[in-house]
């Protein structure tokens, strides 16, 4: 069974493209990251937006350690940008 969290995604489709960056904090286990890198990305991929224009990173993997470094994370994700296009991250950080 999948919970769909309507109302959270309805809200994330609603406010974006105000380049402004939103943040979605609750409990552990609570499905964050399946709103952000299931439900919403499914949404965007439905909606004919490339998959290559979401750029996403999972930080509690050890092999992307380094690009917790703001720098070294901004080059990275700066590097995926190939065009004018919009781009949508879905980043999961770990605290």
């Amino acid at each position: 069974m999948e919970i769909q969290r309507k109302i959270y995604l309805d809200a994330l489709l609603r406010k974006r493209g105000n380049r402004l960056i939103k943040i979605i904090t609750g409990l552990r286990r609570c499905g964050k990251s399946y709103l952000l890198r299931t439900l919403f990305k499914n949404q965007l991929l439905k909606e004919g937006i490339s998959e290559d224009h979401v750029v996403e990173m999972s930080f509690d993997f050890l092999e992307n350690a380094a690009y917790l470094e703001a720098t070294k994370f901004h080059e990275w994700a700066k590097s995926r940008i190939k065009d004018d296009g919009n781009y949508f991250q879905a980043n999961r950080f770990v605290v």
